[in-house]
């Protein structure tokens, strides 16, 4: 990942690679209630599902087995933990609608204790409808009704037996949330690689160059780092394997491999070549690391006028770990005390809760970071945090925009709730649902909520989101006006601000849009930084800004 371009004025703040021993064991102490490990639930498959999954294809091309397999792990998954009761019969009946979606001429119905496909006038299949709570029966029939539309239906023929069972599942969980999906084996192997850094490697990204692939990024990561590699240079050799000539990402491919095992680079300085000369007379030189898997880049930082401004592009496996670097290099760099922090979670679309969780507990000594809700008991926490500030009370501002959702809109509310950071922005997405993920017996994964995310104060995060203390979405003269409120020691938004934290799900939508209305989501702009510069360096107008909860005593709803 390429860091952002800089704003002007600012410099980068390059982390340190070693964590002061203080920062590395707060990170071990952060106290939940909740796991910290990632909320990852995987079926346990029998014998039976295990010996579906593997059977060969009938001669048409379409397994029934894998496919009542694959059915029938879904719904056991599904039916303890999603948020709403459902019958195995309801859920495989709103699946079954995914053959009509690809042929319009399929027609699935019950009618009394039978089930029928017809096409037209044909009837491709009838048998007896199973009990409600039948998962397996369900299953097979649903599976059996499937083979029926694929010998019947060229259109579902050239579909496939995957887009049938995308189909299944795409229907079903048009019937409930927006969030919960199937990711077919291909893409789910890639998605379980983004989770887990991907196959090992160097941490290195190349461009295709005029003869040699050159180094675009190297990931602060990765084992390339940690060897002083740099951007710019060309990769010569790949364990002794000349590149000339070859694609970008081929090379990258190269270098792919098992965690641990040796790499070896021949790289050429770019700082050597200059117009006229030739490559002969750049620097070579040649380096040896071990691959490993390397967790994407997540936190960029910047420094001006003694405030760190961290830029958190989404909460991957390590984004935890990356602050609290960035935090205490700026905290032990000189004398002077660090002056403010500003976190920019504009664009940034989530991921990991856990990483959310530990990153608020690097600002907060102690509190409730955030609180889940579901029917599954497993889903039901209240994430507390008793980690450390690491700041020493430095002021925090956070930028958030239209964009900012899921696991920061999390950060955000926990931060904003315990009068700890001051938002700025406009309202955010309101994604606040949490998804725990399936294994499915064919590779693909099944991601499905099973809990909603509530701020400290108990407001749902789903369709509201957070609003900010400042305003920034209605342009110049709004902040202006916002600005000389504060100065007087008052919060134009306070009123509003307070009926968001005594809001209650569910919430009708009409309720939503208007309290939504106080600050209409909006792209964040230089505007929202130049705001945020100002508040962390005078202490009214941020303590003004700090507005109390509707009330400190009263617990959650």
């Amino acid at each position: 990942m390429r860091p952002p371009r800089l704003p002007s004025g600012l410099t980068p703040a390059w982390r340190t690679r070693r964590v002061r021993a203080g920062v590395a064991a707060l990170l071990l102490a952060v106290c939940l209630t909740a796991s910290l490990g990632r909320a990852v639930a995987q079926t346990t498959l029998d014998g039976a599902d295990q010996a579906a999954g593997t059977a060969a294809p009938d001669a048409g091309g379409f397994d029934p087995a894998l496919s009542a397999s694959v059915i029938g792990a879904g719904l056991r998954f599904m039916l303890p933990r999603t948020l709403e009761p459902y019958t195995a019969a309801q859920l495989a009946l709103w699946g079954l609608n995914g053959l009509t979606a690809i042929d319009p001429s399929l027609l699935v119905s019950q009618q009394g204790g039978a089930l029928r496909l017809t096409q037209g006038r044909l009837t491709l299949f009838v048998g007896p409808a199973p009990a409600a709570g039948d998962i397996e029966g369900w299953a097979r029939s649903a599976s059996a009704m499937a083979a029926r539309a694929y010998g019947g239906s060229p259109t579902v023929r050239a579909a496939g037996a995957q887009a049938m069972l995308q189909s299944f599942f795409d229907e079903m969980f048009n019937h409930m949330d927006p969030y919960s999906r199937y990711v077919p084996p291909e893409p789910a192997d890639a998605e379980r690689d983004r989770r887990t850094g991907g196959a090992a490697s160097a941490g290195i990204s190349l461009v295709d160059g005029d003869r040699y692939p050159t180094i675009s990024d190297v990931n602060a990561n990765g084992p390339a780092w940690a060897a002083g590699v740099s951007a710019g240079w060309s990769v010569i050799e790949v364990d002794g394997r000349s590149t000339r000539g070859q694609p970008a990402a081929v090379v990258e491919g190269w270098m792919r491999g098992t965690a641990g095992t040796p790499l070896s680079l021949t790289l050429r300085g770019a700082r050597g070549r200059q117009a006229g000369r030739s490559e002969g007379r750049s620097e070579t030189r040649s380096v040896s690391l071990q691959r490993a898997s390397v967790p994407p880049e997540t936190v960029f930082a910047f420094r001006n006028d003694n405030i760190l401004i961290l830029r958190i592009t989404g909460f991957a496996g390590d984004t935890a770990q990356e602050v609290s670097e960035f935090l205490d290099e700026a905290t032990h760099q000189g004398s002077a005390k660090l002056k403010g922090v500003i976190i920019d979670l504009r664009g940034n679309r989530g991921g990991v809760l856990q990483q959310a969780v530990t990153t608020v507990a690097l600002l907060l000594d102690r509190g409730v970071a955030v609180i889940t809700r579901g029917r599954d008991p497993e889903a039901n926490h209240v994430w507390s945090v008793a980690g450390g500030d690491l700041t020493d009370g430095a002021p925090i501002a956070i930028l958030v925009d239209g964009r900012t959702a899921s696991a920061a809109e999390v950060m955000a509310a926990a931060l904003a709730d315990q009068r700890r950071a001051v938002v700025i922005g406009s309202a955010t997405l309101g994604k606040g649902l949490v998804q725990t993920i399936g294994q499915m017996p064919d590779g693909g994964e099944l991601f499905v909520t099973w809990s909603r995310m509530l701020a400290p104060q108990g407001w749902p995060l789903q369709g509201l989101g957070v609003l900010p203390e400042i305003c920034t979405a209605g342009g110049a003269d709004q902040i202006a006006n916002q600005m000389a409120a504060l100065g007087g020691g008052h919060d134009l938004l306070e009123d509003a601000l307070v009926e968001w934290r005594r809001s209650r799900a569910p919430l009708p939508s009409s309720r939503v849009l208007d309290l939504r209305a106080n600050c209409p989501a909006a792209i964040g702009t230089d505007a929202d930084l130049e705001v945020a510069r100002t508040l962390v360096g005078d202490p009214t107008r941020y303590h003004a800004a700090l507005v109390p909860p509707q009330d400190p005593n009263a617990p959650p709803e």
